[in-house]
């Protein structure tokens, strides 16, 4: 049961913690509250108190700036006539200045755990909703970007002649608020607001609520799945699929062929109950059948037989199982309680399982494509996995056309025993993965998933996907802070403070993956834009400015190096027209005195590559409208285009490679075989070039987002 303590109460509770409150009395009758407001000295604030008086303001228990004892009197008399038989005395106060009011509380998520808020208060708290929100314990940083966070963040600095807000004070306060959540835990929610800013600056609480209750039963959570014991699903050498089929359309065809057709080296077993031949394979009644060992088995028969087949795995000694099967916790109750007791037996039996309801996996390295669509991305260091199986195979499916190497793919489904946060585990310790690439719905664990991502978003860029985030999410709270949490919002946090770089279009994981495995991180948020076309220029600078990078004035040094490269009408400003020119070592040298210039952190460059395509469609219109050009002047043309691709490439990753910066293209046009990513042999870095600049724009700011996180 949950208990509300008084104004004054709360105050009292909060103090130790490093919360400034308000110097004030409590007082139990209309005269004591007289003589309290005498030793206050006028003006004074009058508050009717009560657990039950949550809000005052509303119920006309407050009353501001009174100078006189009769006047405190009378606005005693109000409140006690308003609040009846739930008064339970009177607060007073000194009347303090002050043009800023803010919030501050404590949740706690049912999913994460206590989440400390902050925010503009007062009469615009609800009504704007401008607040931020971080899990509990926090870091010093994680209180500072929690200030930086919110819109009305100016109100921090000098303000209508009163002084910049002491930081300091604030940020202990929300370190005060994130003990409180952390060491007790018969603490539900706290609210403090307004947290008013007085004229000098110093924050102090003019108003508190605290609820208190017993504290809840932790909950049971899957138990964890060590990344030793989910490596082996990706490696196997032995491959058995049981309710293998030959029938296409059937799950245990797509998979079959899928895998032999993707070139997998390891031995292939089918297993039927009808016996027979498979794609002139020998099929098996039973695993136990299965003259030599299984590694994974790969499992498609419907969900009512998958139980029986426990303890033939156990006989025959098989480890790991890809449990394509659905009709189990995603169809409700019943199928949640099948699920349970087909994960308990399998754990008991030392079998371990992706799934139910998965579409399969692939490690590209191995040549092991066991998925649902016949997609084949080649190796790489980018680990993806989805919680939607179509969602998955669609981002290997774009991988794949965009040349973006993928170190291994699971749709986790249903997730009944490894989860989430156990592939997160795994990606930590695996020498292959650079880069991870989520798209989740739910997590099993809040708080563990929290954990995970931040120890390994401190190593490797995690990208991430949300579905389903709604806006129906809103808790049933008594006080603002949990009012305005909803699932989004409390994810949100989640993602910021674990350094998870978080997207909302299934492309831009793709954009990001491509930009992160491909380029060095950017040390500052400074652009040089380089363009073939001004208008591509101005819309990239103003992207720049949009997404919090930074378009520097051209030095005296670099003007006099570009003086040397482009003809006297350049733009001589910062984005860098090339005015058009057709000479082809112009891009190669501005390009190289723009990674010199230590007045750039990152380089922007447009319309350079793909102009073979405009070429290409030029040829054919002379070709039509002049016979008498030569074609070999036309290849001529094309060929010196298309070499000069290649080197201009091999010379960005030459650049990259020389001085740590990252480089971004997006190309004048692109061809429906034009990867994204270009490899270069022999160097770690790879050619990027994206279609539009908001690509380029938005993938940059999001890797100065990371930078900043890990650079911490």
């Amino acid at each position: 049961m949950k208990t509300t303590l008084t104004e004054f109460e709360s105050k009292q509770f909060l103090e130790p913690y490093g919360i400034s409150v308000i110097n004030e009395k409590k007082a139990t009758t209309i005269d004591e509250t007289v003589e309290a407001a005498k030793e206050i000295g006028f003006p004074v604030v009058v508050k009717g108190l009560g657990k039950e008086l949550l809000h005052k303001t509303e119920l006309k228990l407050v009353h501001l700036n009174l100078n006189s004892a009769k006047e405190v009197e009378a606005a005693a008399k109000t409140i006690e006539n308003n609040a009846k038989d739930k008064l339970e005395g009177f607060l007073v106060q000194p009347q303090v200045a002050g043009k800023r009011e803010f919030v501050a509380g404590l949740f706690r998520d049912d999913q994460y755990g206590p989440m400390v808020m902050f925010g503009l208060g007062g009469i615009f708290t609800e009504a704007l909703s401008d607040v931020s929100f971080r899990l509990a314990p926090l870091t010093a940083h994680d209180a500072d970007d929690m200030l930086n966070e919110i819109n009305a963040k100016a109100l921090l600095g000098n303000f209508r002649g009163e002084s910049a807000v002491d930081r300091k004070i604030l940020i202990r306060t929300l370190m005060g608020l994130s003990d409180v959540g952390t060491k007790c835990p018969d603490v539900f929610e706290i609210d403090i607001n307004p947290l008013l800013i007085t004229p000098e600056g110093r924050p102090v609480a003019v108003d508190a609520l605290v609820v208190k209750g017993n504290p809840t039963q932790p909950k049971t959570y899957t138990p964890p799945v060590a990344p030793r014991d989910v490596a082996p699903l990706f490696y196997p050498k032995s491959v058995a699929f049981v309710g293998a089929s030959g029938r296409m359309g059937k799950w245990g065809y797509t998979l079959l062929t899928n895998t032999i057709g993707g070139n997998f080296k390891g031995d292939i077993y089918l297993v039927n109950p009808k016996g027979g031949t498979i794609a002139e394979k020998p099929v098996y009644k039973t695993v136990t059948d299965i003259p030599g060992p299984v590694d994974v088995a790969v499992v498609t028969i419907p969900a009512k037989g998958v139980p029986a087949l426990i303890p033939q795995f156990k006989e025959k000694g098989i480890t790991s199982m890809l449990l394509i099967a659905s009709g189990f916790a995603e169809t409700g109750e019943q199928g949640a309680k099948k699920e349970k007791e087909l994960i308990d037996s399998a754990r008991a039996a030392g079998i371990y399982i992706i799934g139910p309801n998965t579409m399969g996996i692939c490690n590209p390295h191995i040549n092991f494509y066991c998925t649902g669509t016949h997609v084949r991305p080649k190796p790489g260091s980018t680990s993806v996995v989805a919680q939607s199986g179509n969602m998955g195979n669609q981002l290997l499916a774009f991988a794949e056309l965009q040349g973006i190497g993928i170190r291994g793919f699971c749709g986790s489904g249903n997730e009944g025993m490894i989860t989430i946060e156990d592939y997160l585990d795994s990606f930590e310790v695996d020498p292959l993965t650079d880069t991870v690439m989520l798209y989740i719905e739910s997590v099993k664990n809040g708080r563990r998933f929290f954990e995970s991502a931040r120890r390994v978003g401190k190593k490797k860029p995690i990208i991430l996907l949300k579905g389903g985030q709604t806006k129906a999410g809103n808790k049933a709270a008594s006080s603002h802070t949990g009012a305005m949490s909803s699932d989004s919002r409390v994810f949100n946090a989640v993602c910021k403070q674990a350094g998870i770089v978080k997207v909302e279009k299934s492309m831009a994981l793709l954009d990001l993956s491509a930009a992160f495995s491909s380029l060095p991180l950017p040390r500052g948020k400074r652009v040089a834009i380089m363009t073939l076309g001004g208008g591509w220029g101005v819309v990239t600078a103003d992207l720049c400015e949009a997404y919090g990078l930074d378009v520097p004035e051209l030095s005296d040094d670099i003007f006099k190096k570009i003086d040397e490269i482009l003809p006297p009408y350049w733009s001589r400003a910062n984005p860098i027209d090339l005015v058009g020119e057709n000479d082809l070592a112009i891009p190669m040298t501005t390009m190289e005195a723009l990674m010199k210039w230590d007045g750039c952190d990152a380089i922007i460059n447009l319309g350079i590559m793909g102009r073979r395509h405009i070429v290409a469609r030029l040829a054919d219109s002379i070709r039509l409208a002049d016979p008498t050009c030569s074609e070999d002047f036309l290849t001529q043309v094309n060929n010196a285009l298309v070499d000069f691709e290649k080197k201009y490439i091999r010379h960005i990753v030459s650049l990259m490679t020389q001085f740590q910066k990252p480089v971004l293209g997006v190309s004048m046009s692109k061809g429906e075989k034009d990867p994204t990513v270009t490899d270069v042999n022999g160097y770690r870095y790879k050619g990027l070039f994206f279609a539009t600049p908001e690509q380029a724009v938005i993938s940059l700011s999001k890797m100065y987002e990371y930078h900043r996180f890990i650079s911490r």
